[in-house]
C-alpha cells in the first residue's frame, strides 16, 4: 500500500453547562478557593448532570469537529473514542457513531486515561498513513465527576468532564511530523481507578467476583514529580523524531493537569509563556478531553493558525506519557 500523510483539517469540543467554582466546594471539603488556585491553577470545573451522558457530549464535540473539517458524518472511515468514563464498559464509540449517522465508519475505544488523546492522535495516523482509512475522527471524552470521592480534597478538586474531538484526512504531505510514546507499569498504584469486588459464593466450590470501582486514586507527589520528568524528556523525542528545534514550535498544549506542572514544563524546555495554552483554570483536569479541549478553544480563539506548528503531550494513569508534534490545517 502507498504510503500517506495526514492533516489535521477540524475540531470541536463540548462540556456541560453546568459549572462548579471552587469557593462551592467549601460546602463539601476543607479546602478554599485561594487553596485550589495557588496549588492547581484550577478556579471552576464543568460537570454532567446524571441525564448527560459521555456518548453525548463525545458527539456533540464530534458535530463540531466534522464540520469544521468540511466533510460529512458519512464520509467517516473510523472513529476512535479515547475515553476511561464510558457509558458502558463495553465501549461507546459505536454509541457515538450512531448518534452521527457515521454509517461507514468502523468505531472504538482506547483507554490510556489522561494520554489518551495523543495514543489516539497517533494510532489514527497509522491507518491513514497505510492507505487504510482517508477520514478518522478521533475524539478525547471523560466524565471524571463520576469517578470522583468528593470528600477527598486531595482528589475532588482537580476534575472536570468535557470533549474535544479532531479530523485526520489523508494528505499529501505528512503534518504529523514526529511522535513518542511511553508506558510504565511499574508506577501503576500512583494513580488508578481500581476495581472494587467482593467474593460471591456461585454455587458450592466456586466463587466469583462481583462489584464495582474505587473512585479515584493518586499520590499528587509523585505524579508531579513523574510529570515534570517525562514530559520534557518525551517531547524532545518527538522534536528529534520531527527533525526540530524546541524554537520551532508555535504552541505548547499540554494536558491540562495542573497549572505547576504545565509551567516546570514549559521552563524546562525554554519555552515562552506567551506559546503556552491553558484553559485549566476553567475546566480543570478533564482526562483525555484536555488536549483537545485545549486546542479547539485556542482554534476558535484565532490563536491557533493553518501552519502553526503544535507539541502537545498526555500524561497519567498507566503510567503513561506521550507526545506528538504536528502542523496545524490542510
Amino acid at each position: 500500500m502507498q504510503n500517506l500523510g495526514v492533516a489535521i483539517t477540524g475540531s470541536g469540543s463540548a462540556v456541560p453547562a453546568t459549572s462548579l467554582e471552587n469557593q462551592r466546594l467549601t460546602e463539601l471539603v476543607e479546602t478554599s478557593d485561594e487553596w485550589i488556585a495557588t496549588r492547581t491553577g484550577i478556579r471552576q470545573r464543568r460537570l454532567a448532570l446524571p441525564d448527560e451522558s459521555l456518548s453525548s457530549l463525545a458527539t456533540a464535540a464530534a458535530h463540531q469537529a466534522i464540520a469544521a473539517a468540511g466533510i460529512t458524518a458519512a464520509d467517516l472511515d473510523l472513529i476512535v473514542l479515547a475515553t476511561s468514563t464510558p457509558d458502558d464498559l463495553f465501549g461507546s464509540a459505536c454509541q457515538v457513531q450512531a448518534q452521527l449517522g457515521a454509517t461507514q465508519a468502523v468505531a472504538f475505544d482506547l483507554t490510556a486515561a489522561c494520554s489518551g488523546f495523543v495514543f489516539g492522535l497517533v494510532t489514527a495516523a497509522q491507518y491513514i498513513k497505510t492507505g487504510v482509512y482517508q477520514n478518522v475522527l478521533l475524539i478525547g471524552a471523560d466524565i471524571l465527576s463520576r469517578w470522583v470521592d468528593w470528600q477527598d480534597r486531595r482528589t475532588c478538586v482537580l476534575f472536570g468532564d468535557g470533549a474535544g474531538a479532531v479530523v485526520l484526512q489523508a494528505a499529501v504531505s505528512d503534518r504529523l511530523l514526529g511522535f513518542a510514546l511511553k508506558s510504565d507499569g511499574r508506577q501503576n498504584h500512583h494513580l488508578n481507578l481500581p476495581y472494587a469486588g467482593s467474593s460471591k459464593e456461585l454455587i458450592p466450590g466456586i466463587k466469583v467476583t462481583k462489584g464495582s470501582y474505587q473512585p479515584i486514586e493518586m499520590n499528587g507527589k509523585e505524579v508531579y514529580r513523574f510529570a515534570v520528568q517525562r514530559v520534557p524528556e518525551i517531547i524532545d523525542k518527538a522534536l528529534f523524531a520531527a527533525n526540530l528545534s524546541v524554537d520551532e514550535i508555535d504552541w505548547l498544549v499540554l494536558h491540562q493537569a495542573n497549572q505547576r506542572i504545565i509551567d516546570a514544563v514549559a521552563q524546562r524546555l525554554n519555552i515562552a509563556e506567551h506559546k503556552v495554552i491553558s484553559n485549566l483554570a476553567q475546566y480543570g483536569n478533564t482526562s483525555a478531553a484536555s488536549i483537545p479541549l485545549a486546542l479547539d478553544e485556542a482554534v476558535r480563539q484565532g490563536k491557533i493558525k493553518p501552519n502553526d506548528i503544535i507539541a502537545a503531550s498526555g500524561f497519567g494513569a498507566g503510567l503513561t506519557w506521550g507526545a506528538a508534534i504536528f502542523q496545524w490545517g490542510k
